[in-house]
């Protein structure tokens, strides 16, 4: 994959009929921003790919808070998996005037509580990675989501899948001209999890191959409970499974750890969803066979210019406008043969 295809995301947003009505930072008697806060509360720090989009956002501010010479505070905090939690954060950043307030929300289904809370306040609202139900989104003005297509990342995971049972007919471990997989899920009636689920499966019977799910189970993104699903499952189906699917490459690692400490041979190929460190070294080193990069640093950077624009007053030069509320950041396919371009792309 050429480096020239990274997404760049600098966004141009409409804030300055905005600007009456809202904080924009701590000023100077000459009207210049001197100290800008961004808010930003988490549903798990411990997320591995939370938490390296929340390193890549404060790589993102410290360098424009030397550029420009204004003080950038960002306080990030962790939700905890509790919404209660969560909500009480963001009343803190009200509180304490912030200027934009982010949100990884715990609770999806939950949104309209934290915009009620945040346009009564009249302050900027970003929802990021877990994206709200749409109807809580379009309560308030000012609300914006930047994240990227769940369905996406499903239908490249699938293709990935075909592209390999086209390639290698030894993939059909049993020669019964079916593809037999198991499915392992992010948190229940989370979106990505369900929409993950449903596309990969999606793309591989819209190729033509015919498929039997021997399992699926939740293990809630975490390694630790993929790794103790695998293991229940190679003892139950053992060489019968032929696909591992997972939702997240942490999940992909719980299974590759348990496929490791079997006995199973040949092994089933695994893929995963993300991109993060461990899954692209993962890919390299052949362990897990493919996975979709989920572009955190691209989604930091235009949580920080949408944040910045608003914070400051003035538009970014040189981005798009966002469609709607939406920012949108692509995915993209991952395997051996790119995996050295993505992680010299992440290094860059």
């Amino acid at each position: 994959m050429k480096r020239w295809i990274r997404l760049t995301a600098v966004i141009l947003v409409p804030v300055f009929l905005f600007l009456s009505c809202c904080s924009c930072g701590t000023q100077s008697d000459a009207g210049k921003v001197q100290t800008i806060r961004i808010g930003v509360t988490v549903y798990r720090k411990d997320d591995t790919f939370v938490a390296s989009l929340c390193t890549y956002l404060e790589q993102i501010a410290k360098k424009k808070e030397n550029e420009s010479g204004k003080k950038i505070v960002l306080n990030i905090v962790d939700g905890q998996s509790s919404q209660a939690l969560q909500n009480d954060q963001v009343d803190q950043f009200i509180s304490r005037n912030y200027d934009v307030i982010c949100v990884n929300e715990v609770d999806r289904t939950a949104a309209a509580t934290i915009v009620n809370k945040v346009k009564a306040a009249k302050i900027p609202l970003i929802f990021f990675n877990r994206e709200p139900v749409e109807e809580d989104l379009r309560m308030w003005d000012h609300a914006y989501y930047v994240g990227a297509d769940a369905a996406q990342s499903g239908r490249l995971q699938g293709e990935i899948v075909v592209e390999a049972w086209k390639k290698n007919k030894s993939l059909d471990l049993n020669g019964d001209g079916k593809l037999q997989y198991v499915m392992l899920e992010g948190e229940q009636e989370h979106q990505d999890a369900l929409l993950r689920t449903e596309y990969s499966i999606k793309a591989i019977t819209g190729a033509g191959i015919h498929v039997e799910k021997l399992a699926d189970d939740i293990a809630n993104w975490q390694r630790a409970q993929a790794n103790s699903k695998m293991t229940q499952w190679i003892e139950k189906f053992g060489s019968r499974i032929e696909v591992v699917l997972a939702n997240n490459d942490d999940m992909a690692l719980g299974a590759i750890d348990a496929l490791k400490a079997s006995h199973l041979d040949p092994k089933p190929i695994v893929l995963g969803i993300d991109a993060t460190q461990a899954g692209l070294k993962a890919v390299d080193d052949g362990s897990m066979y493919g996975t979709v990069f989920n572009d955190a640093r691209a989604q930091a950077q235009a949580i920080f210019d949408l944040s910045y624009s608003y914070a400051t007053g003035f538009t970014t030069s040189g981005g798009a406008k966002p469609s709607g509320r939406y920012v949108r950041i692509p995915y993209r396919v991952v395997t051996r043969e790119n995996c050295q371009d993505i992680l010299d792309e992440m290094r860059s």
